[in-house]
């Protein structure tokens, strides 16, 4: 089968076509010939080095993909062959054909194409997991989204809305920021040229937001802890920022703050297999409805995931970068 490898770390040229055997699948996978498959930050950090494969997973980069099973373990999950899935995977995305838990498969939704549905599985098990079941955004709740034109962003943005929360958005530039309210964001905030701690605190009453989802970390995390509500949450899930920053810790005692994390590539299957039941119960109406809408920004062949990772790394996209396989 024709996939991508990284031939070693470094810059998005180390990315090159190449010839793989087509994955064996174990007890309780699936195979699929891949249509489509999402491109991530994750895939980023991969390739320079900075995201170990896990153990026993592919060495080949890619993170959710969307196509056809054509062989695997089916009994008991709803599946047939011939079926149109998108799934989310450890690794091996960037192929013409890729291996994944049957339990981390979920149909195409009703009225999207396969290259849309592809555009789900990451963004959508991550910010499900992390906003509604690890901060317990609740109802009535207001969340704020750091990164809110970022592949996770319109996900976090979108997903929140339609269940009924106040939303607000940070992003590097004005457009973006208009990107972010056409999406339901009730303010896009310039983190360039306004401080997301006054504007949020200045459009809820000095009340602040319940929960922040963070994609910087460093010292973000000690502004953000100013503009959170009390008994508000924050949940770090990546370190553009960088790893350190000081805290002050009377603050999070005083008014019961929470700050927790997580990384969802090396949970278990049985972990992303709960997300899935929940995702395909409470939001996949909401994508079949239309009520959450596809958000993609620039479709590149298989062969050009060097320059898809060239577009992710200039960060001037709004939502999802795709590779059509098929």
């Amino acid at each position: 089968m024709r996939a991508i490898e990284i031939i070693k770390p470094g810059a998005p040229e180390v990315l090159t076509p190449c010839e793989r055997p087509v994955p064996a699948i174990k007890a309780g996978e699936v195979l699929i010939k891949v249509h489509s498959a999402g491109v991530n930050r994750p895939d980023v950090l991969q390739r320079t080095g900075n995201y170990p494969v896990p153990p026993g997973a592919s060495d080949i980069p890619g993170l959710e993909v969307a196509g056809e099973i054509i062989d695997g373990d089916l009994g008991g999950s709803g599946f047939a062959k011939g079926d149109l899935v998108c799934a989310l995977v450890q690794g091996g995305g960037y192929a013409e054909y890729c291996a994944a838990p049957v339990a981390q498969c979920l149909p195409v939704p009703k009225g999207w194409s396969a290259l849309e549905a592809a555009s789900l599985p990451e963004t959508f098990f991550t910010v499900y997991s992390n906003i509604f079941d690890r901060a317990r955004l609740a109802e009535g709740e207001i969340l704020l989204v750091q990164g809110g034109s970022s592949g996770i962003g319109v996900t976090a943005i979108q997903m929140a809305t339609a269940l009924g929360h106040r939303v607000f958005a940070t992003a590097g530039t004005d457009d973006k920021c208009r990107a972010c309210e056409s999406l339901g964001a009730e303010r896009g905030i310039n983190y360039r040229s306004e401080d997301f701690v006054e504007v949020v605190k200045s459009l809820t009453g000095g009340k602040g937001a319940n929960v922040i989802i963070d994609m910087v970390a460093g010292d973000y995390v000690s502004r953000e802890i100013n503009c959170l509500a009390d008994d508000g949450r924050i949940v770090v899930i990546a370190l553009l920022g960088g790893s350190h920053g000081e805290l002050n810790f009377g603050d999070i005692m005083r008014r019961r703050l929470t700050i927790t994390g997580s990384t969802l590539r090396p949970r278990p299957v049985a972990f992303k297999q709960d997300i899935a039941q929940k995702l395909r119960q409470r939001i996949w109406p909401l994508l079949e409805s239309g009520k959450i809408k596809p958000v993609i920004f620039k479709t590149f062949p298989l062969e050009q995931a060097a320059d898809a990772h060239t577009l992710m790394e200039s960060s001037t996209h709004v939502g999802k970068i795709m590779l059509q396989v098929l």
